[in-house]
């Protein structure tokens, strides 16, 4: 009856060229990193930038370059309900706090620019190609909002320099500060603009 000789286990010198000669052997190298995953580690250092700075005051952060102020506000300086409303400080924070929102929006614009002429390369296949004119699309309709946004912010300061920012177009109400502070670009108060987007459901419907 036959039998199976067992084979024999490398010595510890073969082992060791073993192991050298994987080390040795070409690795594929690595692809880049996709733009949906460089889209959503941008999303996720804007979303923890914003959450610092919901604390921070723009008197503490850089103004934009040729930006002067008309006043001169205090370290950790926030508007509070116990000031005038609309004050010259509380319009100097506010127009501070839209400066450096629309700096920071045309700087992400022109990184989302960067990204798209990054992509401008030869693809490998029809499925690639697509995926990339998925993103681009993504990309692209991202810099459209940022227009968008930064005509609003161009808006709300010329209604600080006219003497209405902070007033209801509608209703000409005190809009309110912490409205105000969620989202500067605001032009009604809440009450308005919750009878604005009824009426808009029911022309929609």
């Amino acid at each position: 009856m036959a039998t199976t000789k067992a084979k024999p286990k490398p010595g510890a010198a073969a082992t060791d060229a073993m192991v050298a000669a994987v080390k040795a052997a070409p690795r594929a190298p690595a692809k880049p990193p996709r733009a949906d995953a460089r889209r959503s580690g941008a999303e996720a250092s804007r979303a923890e930038a914003n959450r610092r700075n919901a604390a921070i005051s723009p008197a503490d952060l850089p103004l934009p370059l040729g930006y002067v102020a008309k006043v001169d506000l205090p370290s950790g300086y926030h508007p509070a309900p116990t000031e005038e409303y609309m004050s010259a400080e509380q319009l100097e924070y506010f127009r501070r706090k839209l400066l450096i929102w629309r700096q920071e929006l045309i700087e992400e614009s022109q990184q989302t620019i960067e990204n798209l002429r990054d992509e401008v390369r030869d693809v490998g296949d029809e499925a690639e190609r697509a995926t990339r004119e998925t993103e681009n699309s993504l990309e692209l309709r991202t810099r459209d909002r940022y227009r968008k946004l930064i005509a609003k912010i161009d808006k709300a300061l010329r209604r600080i320099e006219e003497g209405s920012y902070g007033y209801c177009e509608e209703t000409e109400e005190d809009i309110g500060l912490e409205r105000l502070e969620a989202r500067p670009i605001a032009t009604m108060c809440l009450d308005a603009q919750e009878r604005w987007e009824h009426r808009q459901r029911q022309m929609g419907d």
